[in-house]
């Protein structure tokens, strides 16, 4: 059976969040095959549930969904000192023993939290709220300032949006880098977000001629990662000083053009290496690193592994079943690694 995904919703649901597991997992998917998620709404509470913006939800079924789950989504909560029913903590903590995938998004990881679940681990929140995580729960590694963190079955997110940046990310584990592809698309997103990047950028949404400067130029710099891009060359092919184009592509990623490449050029590789056979130096060459030692200096430095153990852990067979192979257990191993 495919792995089935179930969305908590509880009175005062926050309605972007619950939008964004719903958008992903919830959406019948063809083109990706039969194997895609099914999707169920577990409701905490009883009879129509009101969500934030007057909208009211009827519910699949009660939190005996969550016993059934491969991948819960907690998608908000009503507020970081809301007490957390009993019986929503004790079904988490069955299916963390179960080995199942738990997200949180935003403020949701403050449910996790309650449950025990991120005891001694890794977590994040928005930006807002994480030092009340820290101060509420002094046992969780908080991390103020990323978009997601990894911890294998816990997966935790920070802002709304960042939730479709985890979702995408489970999906590109379960079903690879095509597939979360495919569903970016379709959402008009990003495909690839890494966990580590900030929550927040001077100036999330580009002014009409940021975007019509620096997106062509985006663009035409993913399409022609082997070839070599220096500064001034981008500068130029966005019709800017080199000052000025350094502050507004700063102020537009949230990076510098050098950061920004090289993240690129790693998504570029690891997909190569997860559904390739091609010679790691061949790898380095497509992806613009030049030479495979400066493609292991990359993979060390922001993965923790190098290129051959990551073709061996995330290589892709013909037909994976999301959840129930090695490859998922390799996932969980190295995860808290690969997004640091």
């Amino acid at each position: 059976m495919p792995p089935l995904a179930v969305a908590l919703a509880y009175d005062g649901l926050c309605t972007f969040e619950f939008g964004v597991a719903v958008e992903v997992f919830g959406l019948p998917r063809p083109e990706l095959g039969p194997g895609w998620y099914r999707f169920a709404v577990a409701a905490l509470d009883s009879g129509p549930l009101r969500a934030m913006g007057g909208i009211r939800i009827e519910a699949d079924g009660g939190l005996d969904l969550l016993d059934q789950a491969d991948v819960i989504v907690i998608p908000g909560w009503r507020g970081a000192r809301e007490p957390v029913p009993v019986q929503l903590t004790e079904a988490l903590r069955r299916a963390d023993v179960r080995g199942t995938r738990i997200l949180s998004i935003c403020s949701g990881a403050f449910v996790l939290a309650a449950a025990g679940l991120l005891t001694g681990r890794r977590a994040t929140t928005h930006w807002r709220y994480a030092t009340t995580l820290g101060e509420l729960y002094p046992d969780i590694r908080v991390v103020p300032d990323v978009l997601y963190v990894d911890e294998g079955n816990i997966l935790t997110s920070a802002g709304s949006a960042a939730g479709i940046d985890l979702c995408l990310h489970l999906v590109r584990r379960d079903f690879g880098p095509e597939a979360a592809n495919s569903v970016a698309r379709r959402l008009v997103v990003q495909p690839h977000r890494e966990g580590g990047q900030a929550q927040f950028i001077e100036a999330p949404v580009p002014i009409a001629r940021e975007g019509a400067r620096l997106g062509p130029l985006l663009d035409h710099l993913r399409e022609t990662l082997a070839e070599d891009h220096s500064l001034s060359s981008m500068a130029s092919r966005a019709g800017m000083s080199l000052r000025t184009f350094l502050r507004r592509f700063q102020a537009l990623t949230g990076t510098t053009p050098g950061e920004w490449l090289t993240t690129e050029r790693l998504n570029r590789a690891r997909d190569l290496l997860e559904r390739g056979t091609l010679q790691v130096e061949e790898v380095a060459t497509l992806a613009g690193f030049g030479s495979a030692a400066t493609l292991r200096h990359h993979f060390r430095q922001r993965l923790g592994i190098s290129p051959a153990t990551y073709r061996a852990h995330f290589r892709r067979d013909p037909a994976p079943v999301p959840g129930t192979s090695d490859r998922g257990a390799a996932v969980a191993d190295h995860a808290p690694v690969l997004n640091r």
